[in-house]
């Protein structure tokens, strides 16, 4: 995933900032921008600071069809995207209109999980329609942003992997240690003992690792972290020729504004 901060896009100052702790972070709210998918990061701050009257571009992030990430205001700048519920939501936008990319919708979890890493905590996911009355960002984007990225266990009483930490102990954490091993992630000291330390989260990062991840931590389990653990698992079950079954556990769920 390639990351552009603003000096990289030739962004303008803003006029003004508000700033906003991560704690007040609730929810990832998820834009399209319905412009061609090759209009420049540039243009939608001009729009937004010479159409709207807005102080800089409304969007906390930005992701084009490649799933190259924009630095638009960034974690600690309230948006103006989706009032009035700009200070406690992260606002992303899909430069496109309905339909994303596969490399975007990979970008957008990458936003999505960094967003959760950096609040200690699982946000919540919303569309703008949620919020607003309007059809962005688009029908196919929002279902799946709503449904993509959560993953059910139900071999452990419907629990999930999602939100698992370093220090966790118990069934969850067992399931972890053993998808980890099967997808050939050794835990060679302590195997799979329901206690999520150092060995564990080694692990998690190598399994990430091998699907690509540019992500460095494996001390926690994201919507995307436990995605791609199982990508790895299928990877290394899978016959020559065949696929593999996914572990039981698998079950995947989960425009103008006023500035304020």
């Amino acid at each position: 995933m390639e990351y552009v901060d603003r000096s990289g896009w030739g962004a303008r100052s803003p006029r003004s900032t508000t700033s906003v702790p991560l704690s007040a972070r609730k929810e990832v709210t998820l834009h399209y921008s319905t412009g061609p998918t090759g209009q420049s990061v540039r243009s939608i701050q001009d729009f937004h600071m010479d159409g709207n009257g807005w102080s800089d571009i409304g969007y906390n992030w930005l992701v084009d069809d490649d799933g190259t990430v924009y630095e638009g205001r960034g974690w600690y700048v309230q948006g103006a995207h989706a009032a009035p519920r700009n200070r406690q939501g992260i606002g992303v936008c899909y430069i496109g209109s309905d339909g994303m990319s596969e490399a975007a919708k990979a970008a957008v979890l990458e936003v999505y999980d960094e967003a959760c890493r950096l609040t200690g905590r699982t946000l919540a996911r919303k569309g703008h329609r949620d919020i607003n009355s309007t059809s962005c960002p688009g029908t196919d984007n929002y279902n799946w942003w709503k449904s993509s990225g959560y993953r059910d266990v139900e071999g452990t009483g419907g629990d999930d992997m999602v939100g698992l930490k370093k220090g966790d102990t118990g069934e969850r954490v067992k399931f972890l240690q053993s998808t980890l091993m099967k997808a050939g992630f050794d835990l060679p000291k302590y195997g799979a003992d329901g206690h999520y330390g150092d060995e564990t989260a080694k692990a998690v990062l190598a399994a990430r690792k091998s699907q690509g991840s540019e992500q460095d931590f494996g001390d926690r389990i994201t919507g995307w972290a436990a995605m791609q653990i199982n990508q790895a698992f299928v990877k290394a079950q899978a016959p020559k020729g065949g696929e593999a079954e996914l572990p039981e556990t698998i079950q995947v769920s989960g425009e103008l504004e006023v500035e304020q």
